[in-house]
């Protein structure tokens, strides 16, 4: 069976380096978003070295999820909204404008996280993106994040700054 790409596998090269989504990013946490439903959903194993406290996960790497399935989360929204496919010119890319996180439990190491999203607004360039991280079917982590489209002006740098990479 094949498996269909991860929000993140449509996003070209330049804009591929992302330490939390990026897939040309050999260090980072190389996170994949799928629909699932009008919600999407990204799966994580925090490695021991993303510790806070001893059998805890560190509070900035979930942030970093958050952060990350967000504005994969924000693309794809964009594009379904514009009756898109990921794959298709031009590319809707988005970058954060504003991350909300609230830590409601100690979220555990060692355990594979679910990180899901729900789209709460679509407006021109905006998206916002209400999401939450379940740890051992519970909610540890919410989190809302306002994404907006990288301009046009920026994709350029982004191309030259990735040609020096």
């Amino acid at each position: 069976m094949e498996q269909k790409k991860a929000f993140q596998d449509y996003y070209p090269n330049h804009m591929a380096y992302c330490y939390g989504c990026g897939r040309l990013n050999e260090h980072g946490h190389q996170i994949k978003s799928y629909w699932d439903g009008d919600e999407t959903v990204a799966y994580f194993t925090p490695q021991p070295h993303h510790i806070a406290v001893p059998g805890y996960v560190y509070g900035g790497l979930l942030a970093s999820l958050i952060d990350c399935h967000g504005t994969g989360s924000a693309a794809a929204a964009a594009y379904r909204a514009a009756g898109r496919e990921m794959d298709t010119e031009p590319p809707l890319r988005f970058l954060t404008a504003s991350l909300h996180v609230d830590y409601l439990k100690p979220t555990p190491l060692g355990i594979q996280l679910e990180i899901r999203g729900r789209i709460k607004e679509i407006k021109e360039r905006k998206v916002v993106v209400e999401e939450w991280i379940i740890a051992n079917g519970e909610i540890t982590v919410r989190g809302e994040l306002v994404a907006v489209q990288v301009p046009d002006r920026m994709i350029q740098d982004l191309v030259l700054n990735a040609s020096n990479l």
